[in-house]
């Protein structure tokens, strides 16, 4: 079915919440926030900083969000600067936002390097937000 802001699914164990992101030009695209009795998860989608993820993420257990490296975007061409620009998150808007919205957990996914080390990203993110940061890889279980 069709995906609309809000609350998507509830049943006894979870309410899930489709959040509206920004992905450049697509004109549909989502975040979701899980909320059970114990735990509150937000993970970003595929968008560049937003108000509605970071009030969704205001003191939830884990932000899941895409990330790309400021040293490595300061490396590619113009044209690719400004479509990464419109569509994805940078360390530095990513760790504002996390340093307003207090998540217990930021969980770095869909790394976009481009050239610059997995502690160089972990760095650009540490600069402003003195939060746990862990950098996600495949099948990563977190607890």
């Amino acid at each position: 079915h069709e995906v609309l802001p809000g609350t998507i699914y509830r049943d006894d164990n979870v309410t899930v919440e489709a959040i509206p992101v920004n992905h450049g030009s697509w004109k549909h695209a989502y975040g979701f926030k899980f909320v059970s009795d114990d735990r509150c998860i937000v993970i970003s989608g595929d968008t560049t900083a937003t108000k509605a993820i970071e009030a969704a993420a205001n003191n939830c257990d884990y932000l899941v969000h895409e990330v790309y490296s400021d040293s490595g975007f300061a490396r590619r061409k113009p044209e690719w600067q400004r479509y990464h620009a419109a569509f994805h998150t940078s360390a530095t808007e990513l760790a504002n936002m996390a340093k307003r919205a207090q998540p217990k957990t930021l969980v770095l996914y869909h790394q976009l390097f481009w050239g610059a080390a997995e502690e160089d990203l972990l760095m650009e993110i540490r600069r402003t937000y003195d939060g746990v940061v862990i950098s996600a890889s495949d099948l990563d279980v977190f607890e």
